[in-house]
């Protein structure tokens, strides 16, 4: 997916447009309450939160062993998780029940029928990943040794671009190591940003971490070529080291998961 800076602000596309559909749902319930009455400003507000907390307890829901094992990260929502069709049921389900007329009731799902088509088109406008090859710009290896993306291909590779002044980095690393020991189908490459060898070198052995393809892009020549500004970012590249996805900020276990099935299916 994209990014866009707005300000001082990085957005990734899909949470975007999310923001775009739902000022669409809760401006178009301003303007009909206006007509209709009976607050449906306000009860947009409630179906959201509604929708939302629905979506996030079928996410996890789905995904229990894995949260079990790390409960806490049921409030880390920054990371994404949301079942969307359970939270759009829960909210309509709110919205039909709290209003008895049959007008505000139309109004109501209207409203919310309209941002959802308004997500989806921004979806559609700014959350897709253009197809990127890999880029030809040579890296380091802990031990010296040059070496590029393209060396990678031939199998679907996973790159991390992260740092270790970067507290999402550092809270994403573990479970991005343990992912990579998982997973053998595909490569995993942690592309430090702009630091030396004997700082990550040191951050792995502070934090008994072990990963196998650590590399040092000291000129952030990579997160130019794929237009990266912030970090974490994560890209999912396919067998011909073409880019066929990208998420921004810190990445749960399960959306790293969904990703590398997506690109080895």
């Amino acid at each position: 997916m994209t990014a866009l800076s707005l300000g001082p602000f990085l957005f990734a596309g899909d949470r975007l447009a999310a923001l775009i559909g739902l000022f669409a749902f809760f401006g178009l319930s301003a303007i009909l309450s206006l007509r209709f009455g009976g607050d449906l400003a306000g009860k947009a507000v409630n179906a959201f939160i509604i929708g939302l907390l629905t979506a996030r307890t079928a996410h996890v829901a789905a995904h229990w062993p894995s949260f079990a094992e790390e409960p806490e990260r049921i409030l880390m929502i920054w990371q994404g998780g949301f079942m969307l069709w359970p939270g759009l049921v829960a909210a309509a389900v709110y919205l039909l029940w709290t209003f008895a007329d049959a007008r505000r009731r139309i109004a109501a799902i209207g409203a919310l029928t309209a941002g959802l088509f308004v997500w989806n088109i921004a979806v559609q406008l700014i959350a897709t990943t253009e197809a990127i090859a890999s880029p030809p710009t040579p890296m380091q290896t802990l031990d010296g040794r040059s070496v590029t993306l393209a060396e990678f291909e031939g199998r679907p590779v996973v790159v991390n671009l992260w740092a270790t002044w970067c507290p999402p980095c550092r809270r994403e690393m573990p479970m991005m190591t343990e992912m990579a020991r998982e997973r053998d189908d595909v490569a995993f490459v942690f592309a430090n940003q702009g630091e030396g060898a004997s700082r990550v070198i040191r951050y792995f052995n502070d934090e008994a971490l072990n990963a196998e393809h650590v590399t040092l892009d000291q000129s952030t020549a990579v997160a130019r070529h794929y237009n990266v500004r912030g970090y974490p970012a994560t890209l999912f590249l396919d067998e011909d080291g073409v880019l066929q996805d990208m998420h921004f900020g810190e990445i749960s276990r399960e959306g790293l998961s969904a990703a590398i099935d997506g690109l080895t299916r």
